[in-house]
């Protein structure tokens, strides 16, 4: 269950943090660091909602995927690869280990790798048509 909540918390924070970004034209870094702030905040003053394991790992999950969000909105992004990338990063965040131990740059170097690999599905799979539907960019013009 906790793993669950994990995946889900990243595909919250890479999605709401592009919508914010991009539809409601806040900025990457604002949208990341409002978000994030928000979410930090509430696990810091509430820390006996959940249990220990989630208190500790959402904030930084949440982060992580954040970086996922702030992709920029000049390229063909979909909500459904933002939602993969998502749950590859809490994926991988998972099984991580101390693979990334005594190293900065963890949270963002698994949200670059995540983003990466959703792209590449995006480009092999571009070619069958029941997917390629999922990976198109909705077309939001308004006549």
């Amino acid at each position: 269950m906790n793993d669950l909540i994990i995946v889900l918390t990243g595909v919250i924070g890479s999605v709401l943090t592009y919508f914010i970004s991009t539809p409601l034209k806040q900025g990457a870094v604002r949208a990341s660091a409002l978000l994030s702030l928000i979410v930090a905040v509430f696990f810091y003053f509430f820390p006996n909602i959940l249990n220990s394991y989630l208190t500790i790992h959402i904030p930084f999950v949440f982060i992580g995927t954040s970086f996922i969000g702030m992709v920029s909105s000049k390229t063909n992004v979909s909500y459904f690869q933002l939602i993969l990338a998502g749950c590859l990063f809490s994926l991988i965040y998972l099984h991580k280990g101390d693979v990334f131990s005594g190293y900065g740059g963890a949270l963002g170097t698994i949200a670059g790798i995540a983003l990466l690999t959703s792209f590449g599905f995006s480009a092999l799979f571009s070619n069958v048509s029941m997917i390629k539907n999922l990976f198109s960019k909705p077309n939001n013009t308004s006549d």
